[in-house]
């Protein structure tokens, strides 16, 4: 596969279901989040762990544990949409909700084409409207704090 742009890209919210494989994600009930502005970024870093040993010259370092971020969705407001409507309510709880980032990356051809998939779990950690100036759109970021592995599944001909 070559390089994609975000156009066209689909996020979903699906139930506070705890799943562990693409499998089970994707039979969840997904509902689709219109109106979106920015994706945000998710992707996992891990901890760096030092040692000072007195009887070393350098630090030690190691890997701790590992952490896949807060991705900052951004969405126009459209208070009637189901999709920002389920966001509100999933911020109004303690909950980690089921998240479906789905790419328009599919090959041109192939038997069944499709496209590359991200599923998540994530509390939705904070809501904040920006109304900035008359000619401006009003926005709301929604912080999903991922919790746990992202499991990908890459774009496939079938």
């Amino acid at each position: 596969m070559g390089i994609t742009t975000t156009a066209k890209t689909k996020v979903s919210i699906g139930t506070t279901a705890s799943f562990a494989t693409a499998v089970a994600y994707a039979a969840d009930d997904w509902t689709e989040i219109t109106n979106i502005m920015d994706v945000g970024e998710a992707g996992s870093e891990a901890e760096i762990v030092t040692a000072k040993l007195v009887d070393q010259d350098y630090v030690k370092k190691a890997k701790g544990s590992r952490d896949n971020g807060t991705m900052e969705l951004v969405v126009a407001r459209d208070s009637g949409d189901e999709g920002y409507q389920a966001l509100v309510a999933a911020e109004q709880g303690s909950a980690g909700f089921n998240f479906k980032v789905e790419l328009n990356d599919k090959p041109s051809a192939g038997a069944s084409p499709k496209n590359s998939v991200f599923y998540f779990n994530a509390i939705v950690a904070s809501r904040r409207n920006s109304f900035n100036d008359a000619d401006s759109i009003v926005q709301t970021t929604f912080s999903l704090a991922i919790s746990g592995a992202i499991i990908e599944v890459p774009a496939s001909a079938s």
